[in-house]
């Protein structure tokens, strides 16, 4: 098996997270040149990673391949124990998902553009304070999100909150971390776990290359190496 990855996207990591917890050695990982030229859909229709290659099938979307791998490794699932944990699980998880990480990257995109739309920020921002008004309320209080062990949302919560810590701010507003209670505590102590830090070190080095121009570098490499391949 084969991911297809990025440092810095939150839909990768969390899967690498999960990879990474449940001990699983013989997945690769990689990234093609297709990703850097704008042609990945001619890998995966949808266009966007991470991606799971099985043999010749290709699996989209990072909830489908957390829920791919839980099935062929069940003896290791990190969905939880109990019909009541596994909703839980799934709560916190889609919360991270659709409401934080989905409205963070459409508020990204205002960043590219010259002349930013101000209430179109407003409205996708008011959606992340929403969801992380969700989670709050969502969220467990022990050292993990939900139950007394590392389950799959923490996967997709520790990308989705560095986001929050370190990208959210750059669009003029307050780290929406800073609001909560419970969720403040709980990122405060997942930073310690191994595999969250392990996923928030990936993260960095992702956001480092963005912006030290090592990734446009990259892009400007695998287009050069395109153009020069073709007849």
């Amino acid at each position: 098996m084969k991911l297809i990855t990025g440092d810095l996207s939150p839909y990768s990591a969390k899967i690498r997270m999960q990879i990474y917890a449940m001990g699983i050695t013989d997945i690769e990982f990689g990234l093609p040149a297709e990703f850097m030229t704008g042609k990945f859909s001619k890998i995966s229709p949808i266009g966007r990673i991470p991606v799971m290659e099985v043999g010749d099938t290709i699996i989209p979307e990072s909830e489908i391949i957390a829920e791919y791998l839980d099935d062929i490794y069940p003896e290791k699932s990190m969905v939880g124990d109990t019909p009541m944990e596994r909703a839980k699980v799934r709560i916190v998880s889609r919360i991270a998902d659709i409401y934080l990480m989905n409205n963070i990257f459409m508020s990204l995109s205002q960043l590219m553009t010259k002349t930013p739309n101000q209430g179109i920020l407003d409205l996708l921002l008011g959606q992340v304070k929403r969801g992380m008004g969700a989670l709050e309320q969502h969220i467990g209080t022990g050292d993990f999100a939900v139950g007394d062990k590392l389950t799959r949302a923490d996967c997709t919560l520790v990308p989705a909150l560095w986001m929050c810590q370190n990208t959210v701010p750059r669009l003029g507003t307050e780290n929406p971390i800073l609001a909560t209670t419970k969720v403040a505590a709980y990122w405060g102590e997942i930073q310690k776990n191994e595999f969250a830090d392990k996923i928030i070190e990936e993260m960095k080095r992702g956001m480092k290359a963005r912006l030290d121009g090592t990734e446009a570098k990259m892009r400007a490499e695998a287009l050069e190496k395109e153009k020069s391949s073709q007849p």
